[in-house]
This record gives structure tokens, C-alpha cells and sequence, in this order.
């Protein structure tokens, strides 16, 4: 039976900054989300990033997106540089990529620094040749259209069993670790190491708490330099219980009511802050 991720595992994970950190040694991520379109998803990983506790975010994306990102948090720097992890895909659609956007994507794929791959840009993982480290998080749909990609064999989305051999099939495969979200997140790596997290409130269910996600599991990724594809699977399953403890506590804040996907985000810093506490 696969382990169900707990809190003081997560604890360990969180990386307190020391009197001798700065902002880059605190980890840089840089983030490529957004769309014209969909520029809100810019916004919601940004600012989950931020609060999940990273040294710095570079934002490379189109204007409009920039302008919304930079309006709601004005310490996120819009240049290239030096990034110690990126965030790519949250808000695209792979349909509406611009050959120059792709480019960049593959550059970024084909680097030596870890990559973290969500909606419009999972299907670049398929045939990637670099060998930065990867970590892909999609729903069950776009799990499905992945393997399809990958030329492997549909699976039974409503087998808890099956969707935790299919995620250790997609990750072997790709060679990516894999964070499969839903009600009962799956995490695997190509070794075989897996867990789940169990979501703590169905309110989680809506629009954009994924692009918050991706932005949480980008900072700690920052954060934690991390250097091989295993590595990343206990910072996933890290950031999926941040992210879901971060939507329990704003829908307690509402007497246990509906939250959006701001109010997940503006939550981080609190559940990061007591998990922290937990572990010392």
C-alpha cells in the first residue's frame, strides 16, 4: 500500500532561511506561465511562490500577464537571469504556441536546472533529450493525452491502485517524476518511489488552485536546488500537503466555506510557518 505523505516528512522539507541567506541563495525561480488569454495564472503561481517562501521570482512571459503579475506583487523582477528552478505551462495552451515560445520551452527543457511542467507544455516532456530534472503535474485528462503522447496504454482513473502504477509507468517512461493531482494526489518518480496526499477539503476543487500549486512546488524546487529527478518527489508531495492544508485553513477562516484560488495562495505563508514550528 502506498505511504500516505504526513507532516513532519513535509516539515523536514521546509527550508528556514539563516541569518547568512539573501534572496539568491534563499533559491531564484523563474517562472514561464501565462497567456493572453488565461494572464491570471501568471498571477496565481507568482504569487504562491512568493508566499511559499522563495528568495526571488524572475517572470518571463507576455506583457499583459507581466503587468497583472507586477500589480499584485511589484518585488517579482521581469528580466532574465540566473534561476536555481523554473515553472513553465500553468495558463497555456500548446495549441496557441508561438514557435518562438516553444523554443524558449525546449532551452529551458534541455538545460541543467530543474524544471517544473504543468498544462500547455507537458506535451514537450515527450522526446526531450536534456537533462535537467523534470517534474510534470497534470489532472487526470491531461494524464491520460500524456501517456497517449508516450505511446503508453490508457488506465483505470478510478482505481487508486491503478492511477499509482500509472503514474510510476509515466514517470519511468519519461524519465520525469510525476505529480498526478485530484482528490488523492499520486507522487512517483522513475525509481519507483511513491505517496500519496490526500486533499483535506473538497473546495479545492476550482479554478486556478493548480497554477497556485505549480508556483508552491516551484519554490521549494528553488529552494532546495534540486539535483535529480528523485529528489523531486518528496518536494511534490512537500507542496501538494502545503497546498492542500493552505485551502483548509482559508476555508476555516470562512466558517468552512468556499475559497478561491487567492485565498489558497494568500494561506501558504501560514501553513509554512506552523509546519516549520511543528518540526523544530
Amino acid at each position: 500500500m502506498t505511504h500516505v505523505w504526513n507532516r513532519s516528512e513535509a516539515a523536514r522539507l521546509l527550508r528556514r532561511p539563516t541569518p547568512d541567506d539573501d534572496k539568491y541563495s534563499r533559491g531564484v525561480l523563474g517562472v514561464r506561465t501565462g497567456s493572453e488569454r488565461y494572464p491570471g495564472a501568471a498571477v496565481l503561481g507568482v504569487e504562491a511562490a512568493h508566499r511559499a517562501g522563495v528568495g526571488m521570482v524572475r517572470y518571463l512571459g507576455p506583457d499583459r500577464a507581466l503587468s497583472f503579475v507586477l500589480a499584485r506583487r511589484p518585488e517579482t523582477i521581469g528580466a532574465d537571469g540566473r534561476v536555481q528552478a523554473w515553472l513553465v505551462g500553468s495558463g497555456t495552451d500548446a495549441a496557441d504556441r508561438h514557435p518562438d515560445e516553444a523554443v524558449a520551452l525546449r532551452s529551458i527543457l534541455d538545460g541543467d536546472v530543474p524544471v517544473v511542467v504543468d498544462a500547455g507544455a507537458l506535451d514537450l516532456v515527450v522526446g526531450r533529450v536534456g537533462a535537467a530534472p523534470v517534474i510534470v503535474t497534470p489532472h487526470a485528462r491531461e494524464h491520460v493525452r500524456l501517456r497517449a503522447a508516450a505511446g503508453l496504454p490508457p488506465i483505470d482513473e478510478d482505481s487508486l491502485d491503478a492511477r499509482v502504477a500509472a503514474a510510476v509507468g509515466t514517470a519511468r517512461a519519461l524519465g520525469v517524476a510525476v505529480l498526478l493531482k485530484g482528490a488523492q494526489t499520486v507522487v512517483a518518480t522513475p525509481a519507483g518511489w511513491t505517496r500519496i496526499v490526500d486533499a483535506p477539503t473538497a473546495w479545492l476543487s476550482t479554478a486556478g488552485t493548480g497554477d497556485v500549486l505549480g508556483g508552491v512546488l516551484g519554490a521549494l524546487v528553488a529552494a532546495a536546488a534540486a539535483s535529480d529527478v528523485e529528489h523531486l518527489g518528496p518536494l511534490a508531495a512537500t507542496a501538494a500537503l502545503v497546498h492542500g492544508e493552505a485551502a483548509a485553513a482559508a476555508s476555516e477562516a470562512r466558517n468552512g466555506g468556499p475559497v478561491a484560488a487567492l485565498d489558497v495562495a494568500d494561506a501558504v505563508a501560514s501553513v509554512v510557518g506552523s509546519m516549520l514550528r511543528s518540526g523544530e
